[in-house]
């Protein structure tokens, strides 16, 4: 079964994390969020991309001599036998890390995967295997292994493939090709020469770089056919006077960090290490305290968001199973878990079952409106997914 992925917020202000308090319904559609709110991340979509379908067959079909109906043969194997839901997830991955430490490249790295999962579902029961092996073969044998757990007696229809077009929050690059290494490590370069520059305390500064070009193309066995472009970057800053660090990224390009990008990250890093030079203990006791934006909703997530997925709450071992409709939070209080942010980091266009992300409300002013859901969870209770289906990779479920 997916991970099911949350991304909860409080309020209107937080763009990634739970941050403030509202009294309003804060799930807005994308015509009607506010463009100069400076919260969000601007990003510039390339539009000489191709579309994200025809990047992945590209990389993950035609290296392999495939194409899309070439899937089909894979479900027919599948639907020999009863089935509920089954998926093939396609995926392939490159990424590259720099780090640097006093001045000097500490190290890097770069390294390429690609591979297939199979998934079939029956009922509560999932038979998974996957393949690095994007062969027509490899796939039919993966698809011969999952049938173990089905029923014999399938329809043995297969849906024609419908491709569908999903969201655009972010640019379909790959930020590894972005930029050449040289300029990568000049950009770690320049993170040390700003931090330094900040304060004359600062006796260490490590800095690390990292990009992801993340291709993936599902494909379900009611013919839905999905594809997503996921570049992802981030850049860590850390300083040494006491200690401080700070980090900064999203669904971007490695352009994202121009050089007032790099000053705020650094001026964070160092602010934050000198305030730790001269800061007393923690009081201690029951007192009343009040959450900035950003890392702090992390707190949040841990406390309800694991208690608001759809499984635990099926399965009633959460501590707020079959309580929607009831006051579970003091009135004010309005959460909601938000995949559709232009350019975040927690957001997506597609979720790993094909289903497109959602901001949904799952508490307002007060009151449990609802879980968040994978397919197999939604369907045996009964209610629609809300895009929060996530895999490690292909070779996870």
């Amino acid at each position: 079964m997916p991970i099911q992925r949350d991304s909860l917020r409080f309020g209107e202000i937080c763009r990634r994390l739970p941050t403030a308090y509202s009294t309003k319904p804060v799930c807005k559609p994308q015509h009607q969020r506010d463009p100069n709110d400076v919260t969000a991340i601007q990003t510039a979509q390339d539009l000489s991309a191709p579309p994200a379908l025809a990047t992945a067959e590209s990389l993950l079909l035609a290296p392999a001599g495939l194409r899309l109906d070439d899937l089909s043969q894979v479900f027919a194997e599948i639907a020999a036998h009863r089935a509920d839901y089954a998926d093939i997830y396609l995926q392939f991955t490159r990424s590259e890390g720099w780090s640097l430490e006093e001045g000097l490249v500490k190290s890097g790295s770069f390294s390429i995967d690609a591979g297939a999962g199979v998934r079939v579902v029956e009922g509560e029961r999932t038979a998974f295997a996957y393949t690095d092996d994007l062969s027509l073969e490899a796939l039919l044998a993966a698809a011969r292994t999952t049938r173990a757990i089905a029923s014999a007696g399938g329809s043995g229809r297969v849906h024609a493939p419908i491709a569908v077009t999903g969201r655009s929050l972010y640019a379909a690059i790959d930020p590894v090709a972005s930029l050449d290494a040289d300029t990568k490590v000049a950009i770690l370069m320049r993170v040390e020469q700003l931090a330094r520059a900040a304060d004359p305390r600062i006796t260490q500064v490590m800095a690390s770089l990292a990009a992801e070009y993340d291709v993936v193309l599902l494909a379900r066995a009611d013919g839905r056919i999905s594809a997503d472009v996921r570049p992802l970057v981030r850049l860590s800053v850390q300083v040494i006077r006491q200690q401080g660090s700070s980090g900064g990224g999203g669904r971007d390009g490695l352009g994202l960090f121009d050089e007032a990008r790099l000053q705020q990250l650094v001026d964070q890093a160092v602010h934050q290490a000198l305030v730790n030079l001269d800061a007393g203990p923690a009081p201690a006791g029951e007192m009343t305290v009040v959450l900035g934006p950003g890392w702090p909703g992390i707190l949040l997530h841990e406390a309800i968001g694991h208690g608001l997925e759809g499984d635990f709450n099926r399965k009633g071992t959460s501590a707020f199973a079959g309580r929607v409709g009831e006051r579970i939070a003091a009135k004010g209080v309005t959460v909601v878990d938000d995949g559709t942010l232009s350019g975040r980091r927690g957001s997506l266009n597609v979720d790993d079952e094909g289903e497109p992300t959602q901001c949904t409300t799952l508490i307002e002013d007060g009151i449990l409106k609802g879980y968040i859901q994978d397919s197999l969870n939604a369907r045996l209770m009964g209610v629609a997914p809300t895009g929060n289906g996530r895999r490690e990779s292909y070779a996870h479920v």
